[in-house]
This record gives C-alpha cells, sequence and structure tokens, in this order.
C-alpha cells in the first residue's frame, strides 16, 4: 500500500488490546450472528499470546481509575473526540464525577512523511474553542488513550495557565513516560500505566480498529483498518498474522458492507476509465 513503508511497526514486547469489539458487534448484528461468532473467536486467536498480549476490557479500566480515589463533581468535563467523550459518561454513570460533559474534536492524522499532524474538526483554533471555560472552576480533560501524548497535551497547553491550575486530566490506559509527561501539566489518574519504549516495548491498539476504517486517519485520503496495513497485523502478531488478517476481513465485510461496496465501486470506475493498452 502506497506510504505503508513510512510508518514501519516494530514488535513490541507487550501489546495491549482494548475489547471495544466484541460488545459492539453483538449490540450491532446480534449475539447470534455470524459477525459477533467471528468477533470473539477474533478477540480468542489474540488473548492466545499470553507472554506479549494483555486483552483489556472497558469494566477492568473503569474500576482502576475508580479505585484511585474520589472526586467532588467537575465544574465541566471535555472529552477529547468520541472516545473520550464515552469514557467521561461511562465514569459518571458509576461515580457522578462528570455532571456535564462537552465534546472537543481533536485528533491525530498520518502526515505522509512518517509523522502525524494534531487536526480539529472545529471552525475555531484549539485555543479560540476553550475561551469559554475561563471561568469554570473544576475542568476535567478525559480520553481513552495517552500514547504519544500529542493530543492530550497539545489541549491541556492551550488552556490558560489559571484554568489549567484547575484541571485534572483522566484516561484508561497509557504509557508510562507519556502520563508522566502529562503530569507535569496537570494531575491525572490512568487506568493502565505501562511502563517502557512507545511501539519498541509497548504499544496500545483498541480491538475495533482492526476491523473497522476508522483506526488510521490520513491527510487527504479516506481512514484505513490495521489489516489495510498488513505488514502492521505481522509484526503485532507474527505467529498468527494470517489467521488475523484473514478474521479482520471476514468481519470488516460484515460490520462495513458499504465500505467494501464503495471500494469495489472505487475499482470498477478505474477499470472503466483506464486506457485500452491495444489501442495506439
Amino acid at each position: 500500500m502506497s506510504g505503508a513503508a513510512a510508518y514501519a511497526q516494530p514488535t513490541p514486547r507487550l501489546l495491549y488490546i482494548h475489547d471495544d469489539l466484541s460488545d459492539e458487534v453483538a449490540r450491532d448484528l446480534g449475539t447470534g450472528s455470524r459477525a459477533a461468532a467471528l468477533a470473539r473467536e477474533l478477540m480468542d486467536l489474540l488473548a492466545r499470546d499470553r507472554e506479549r498480549i494483555r486483552v483489556l476490557t472497558l469494566h477492568e479500566q473503569i474500576e482502576r481509575v475508580i479505585a484511585q480515589g474520589a472526586h467532588a463533581p467537575f465544574e465541566t468535563a471535555v472529552g477529547i473526540g468520541a472516545a473520550g467523550q464515552r469514557v467521561a459518561r461511562t465514569l459518571h454513570e458509576r461515580t457522578g464525577w462528570f455532571p456535564r460533559v462537552r465534546r472537543i474534536e481533536l485528533t491525530r492524522e498520518e502526515e505522509g512523511a512518517g509523522g502525524y499532524r494534531l487536526v480539529s474538526t472545529h471552525a475555531h483554533d484549539l485555543k479560540a474553542s476553550l475561551d469559554d471555560l475561563v471561568d469554570c472552576a473544576s475542568l476535567a480533560v478525559v480520553d481513552d488513550t495517552v500514547f504519544s501524548g500529542l493530543t492530550m497535551r497539545s489541549l491541556i497547553e492551550a488552556l490558560s495557565p489559571p484554568v489549567r491550575a484547575r484541571t485534572r486530566a483522566f484516561c484508561l490506559r497509557g504509557v508510562a513516560g507519556s502520563i508522566a509527561t502529562i503530569a507535569t501539566l496537570c494531575p491525572i489518574t490512568a487506568g493502565v500505566a505501562a511502563p517502557g519504549r512507545l511501539l519498541e516495548d509497548v504499544s496500545f491498539i483498541n480491538a475495533s480498529g482492526l476491523v473497522r476504517r476508522v483506526a488510521i486517519r490520513r491527510r487527504g485520503q479516506p481512514p484505513l483498518a490495521f489489516f489495510d496495513r498488513p505488514e502492521w497485523i505481522r509484526a503485532w502478531f507474527p505467529s498468527a498474522h494470517r489467521e488475523v488478517l484473514a478474521l479482520c476481513q471476514e468481519l470488516n465485510a460484515l460490520v462495513e458492507p458499504q465500505s467494501q461496496e464503495a471500494r469495489r465501486d472505487g475499482r470498477a470506475d478505474c477499470a472503466r476509465s483506464a486506457p485500452d493498452p491495444s489501442a495506439g
């Protein structure tokens, strides 16, 4: 695939996989569906490598966050993207910490040269979109994962110093070094903090990203699923990559049939527009 070599993945010593796939597929397509059975088969296959793979559940991570101490309700919670918003609402259901959750659209996007840039769908720049928090008495910043820390760090740094002094961050999981960097800006509570070097010692992925074309955002191009980068699947699951890839592809055809249709239509359009090699 074009540009894939610029984003080569090492085989991490420990790979954490957040299982956001099993319940989602069962809910959307039915517990007895072929898709639900395939999702269970995929997660079982991944979990077999007990030395390298840790499968995390939402319940486990939520409980780890809660166990680190109670908090008075925050005046406002900012959820980073849909994932952060979901985490904030799930925590609130258990704790009552976040009665008012606001979503900020902020994510990483591949630049095409081996790096990432931060992108937002807000009409205003990040600082401007946070201006109305100037009088906020207590602020929570919530995300699901702190990997490199780019997203959460950028948002917290965009806050004015007085607001930052009244801010606490929350995440379900992350790399310990990146979490420590956030802690230099404001206190942070993390459910799972994994020590080690990013990508080489430790890495985090969402199981849904293996199957759904939402995981890899690219500048000026449609998003990809992890299975669209088979070299990444080989790096992450060296002993089972063929089986993992086949399951992801079959699952994608069931959970995103419109994606399959669009890609077939695109290939057909390309074939119709290609010049006849026998002409001329």
